[in-house]
């Protein structure tokens, strides 16, 4: 495609007469992994809600694919969702259902495929993930939390979209899982080319694995940039929020 995958322009909203975003601008790139990062209550969430439709501006502008997400209709929706996979936080599988049926819940919800198909087309998306066969017939409840995790990613990449929402991506997860998860999402834009969107708090995994990103704080975006060109800012805002990582986190976004 010609131009950005997302392009966010002056992004403004207002709830119950509070501004939770305040004039959030950036756009992400084809095959670009692109942070959002910043604290609880930041406007990290916020900013993905408008991108996927769940919610209107109150003013501005945000664009997916080219197309003002807030000016489609449900079926326009419907089908830009289709090229979007959205990684939630928690892993929001479903308990009632296997790892197969998990991955597949798309084509089983929403296609007349056999069940048979289904369940190779899992298979293909969970050695993507770095999982084997026997986790298939698993239950979510078997699995543990980096395997949950992998999981969840193979279900957001099953329709083949274009452009992964990682929210939270290593929440939850002791230190070493999150280092493979972050190796996960890298892998997984060599693999497929997919564009991608980490929403997160984890400054290891931001200033890793990152070509750039934006950092918002009270819905204001305080810097944008490569890992490095972040880091390096003189604004205080960024040197409050990465403290005393600051050379650590310098010295591993410059030797990836």
């Amino acid at each position: 495609m010609n131009g950005p995958v997302v392009e966010v322009r002056d992004l403004r909203k207002v709830i119950e007469g509070r501004e939770i975003l305040k004039g959030i601008s950036f756009e992400v790139r084809e095959g670009e992994i692109f942070s959002i990062i910043g604290g609880s209550g930041s406007g990290k969430t916020s900013i993905t809600k408008h991108i996927v439709g769940l919610w209107k501006p109150t003013s501005g502008s945000v664009k997916v694919f080219g197309e003002e997400v807030s000016l489609l209709t449900q079926d326009e929706l419907d089908s830009l969702r289709k090229d979007i996979g959205y990684v939630f936080q928690e892993g929001a599988l479903f308990d009632s259902l296997k790892v197969w049926e998990n991955v597949g819940f798309y084509f089983l919800e929403h296609t007349s495929m056999p069940r048979e198909e289904i369940r190779e087309l899992a298979l293909e998306k969970i050695r993507l993930v770095d999982l084997e066969e026997d986790v298939l017939d698993l239950m979510p409840s078997e699995l543990s939390g980096g395997m949950r995790k992998r999981v969840s990613i193979a279900r957001a990449i099953a329709t083949d979209p274009r452009l992964i929402i990682y929210d939270e991506p290593t929440s939850g997860l002791d230190p070493i899982t999150s280092r493979v998860i972050d190796r996960l999402i890298l892998d997984l834009r060599e693999k497929t080319g997919t564009t991608a969107i980490v929403v997160t708090h984890d400054m290891i995994s931001a200033f890793t694995i990152s070509d750039r990103l934006i950092l918002v704080k009270k819905g204001v975006a305080v810097s944008m940039g490569t890992p490095s060109e972040v880091l390096r800012s003189e604004n205080p805002i960024v040197h409050e929020f990465v403290g005393e990582m600051r050379e650590f986190l310098l010295s591993q976004s410059e030797s990836v």
